[in-house]
């Protein structure tokens, strides 16, 4: 599947922004979708993941209680709402699809689509 993200940009800490990952070639309905981010010279860093249906989610602790990832399937598009931004969530943010365990989706490598990432960046 080909992703392409989008949405990101340079905002105040405090702020909103909302991600928008648009599949294509196939249809995200039979993947996990999942949100990384990566800081140049840093491991990429798992974000948020849902399932196949949308009725899981998982995040990170940093962002828990800040970022909801949800999907469309039936627009082959996965979000990531970003509410009460922090300097510290200054990134580039990815977006990938998969077939992990639901108990693996963290896990950077078992990811196999990856879009070309979209900069967030946080002002103080």
């Amino acid at each position: 599947v080909q992703l392409q993200a989008s949405g990101g940009g340079l905002v105040q800490a405090g702020d909103s922004l909302r991600l928008s990952c648009a599949a294509s070639r196939r249809s995200i309905s039979n993947y996990v979708m999942g949100w990384f981010r990566q800081a140049p010279g840093k491991e990429r860093e798992f974000v948020a993941a849902i399932s196949r249906s949308g009725s899981g989610t998982r995040y990170a602790g940093s962002v828990k209680g800040r970022f909801t990832i949800t999907r469309d399937n039936a627009k082959n598009t996965v979000y990531l709402q970003m509410n009460s931004l922090k300097p510290e969530d200054t990134d580039v943010y990815y977006c990938a699809a998969g077939s992990p365990a639901w108990s693996a989706s963290s896990m950077t490598n078992l990811y196999r689509d990856w879009g070309q990432g979209t900069q967030v960046t946080v002002s103080s």
